[in-house]
């Protein structure tokens, strides 16, 4: 599980602030992701692509179906940790478009794959060729760029008690830790999927997440609370290239 700890918010493709513990001018800064996607208005993806949304109003507004009222609103950024001074850009990965005007996105909340409606004119969608590709039975992570496999490598995964969940889902949130020496390692993707099992863990609400280790020696076996654990060296090679919205599929 990813544990509310302090830790440094990192967007996809700004310089990065570091939040947390410290303060002041000599909070430590790391720099994510060179490069951007172009934005899209096309209706037909090419192949291996997926489009990810990133809310561009302060709040943007849910519906139930395209052309009816909106049923709530989310804002936009969000808290991690319901921290004010970590705001956090919202994005989602889009599941289906109807017309120019409307996408269904996957929200980040319980149960696992819940979506909802958003007008385009509140986002900007953004085409990325990258996925995660987790199995679960081989214990190991796949991550490509459209066909091409940029990494491959075992890891760890949810215990039997509590096991990492399958599904869809999407990186909602890169942290880096002030200390790369924890369990979690250097960093720690956040995804959108939530443990079935836990509806807690140490204050959090059992979000799922993909991050680095301080025992290279379980990995390939199930040992955790649901997240996926891999090298330290690969999820710090994976913090300069992936970005928000970058959908993870988990399978068994």
């Amino acid at each position: 599980m990813i544990r509310r700890i302090s830790v440094l918010a990192v967007t996809a493709s700004i310089a990065l602030t570091a939040c947390g513990g410290g303060g002041g001018d000599d909070r430590p800064t790391v720099s994510g992701p060179t490069h951007t996607a172009p934005s899209t208005t096309a209706t037909t993806l090419a192949p291996n692509t997926s489009l990810v949304a990133h809310v561009t109003v302060p709040q943007v507004q849910l519906y139930n179906a395209p052309d009816t009222q909106p049923v709530r609103t989310l804002a936009n950024p969000w808290l991690l940790n319901d921290d004010p001074n970590l705001p956090i850009p919202l994005v989602f990965l889009v599941l289906e478009r109807s017309g120019d005007d409307w996408v269904r996105i996957q929200l980040p909340e319980r149960p696992n794959g819940s979506s909802a409606w958003v007008q385009t004119k509140e986002v900007q969608l953004v085409a990325t060729r990258y996925r995660i590709v987790v199995e679960l039975g081989a214990h190991r992570i796949t991550v490509f760029d459209g066909e091409t496999a940029l990494l491959q490598e075992p890891v760890a995964i949810g215990k039997p008690a509590t096991p990492t969940p399958t599904g869809l889902y999407y990186v909602r949130v890169l942290l880096q830790a002030p200390d790369p020496n924890t369990v979690y390692g250097p960093y720690a993707y956040g995804l959108s999927g939530h443990s079935e099992v836990l509806t807690q863990f140490n204050g959090g609400d059992g979000e799922v997440g993909i991050h680095g280790n301080n025992d290279a020696s379980v990995l390939g076996q199930s040992v955790s609370s649901g997240c996926v654990r891999m090298s330290n060296e690969s999820i710090t090679r994976l913090a300069g290239i992936l970005p928000l919205g970058t959908p993870v599929e988990i399978v068994a």
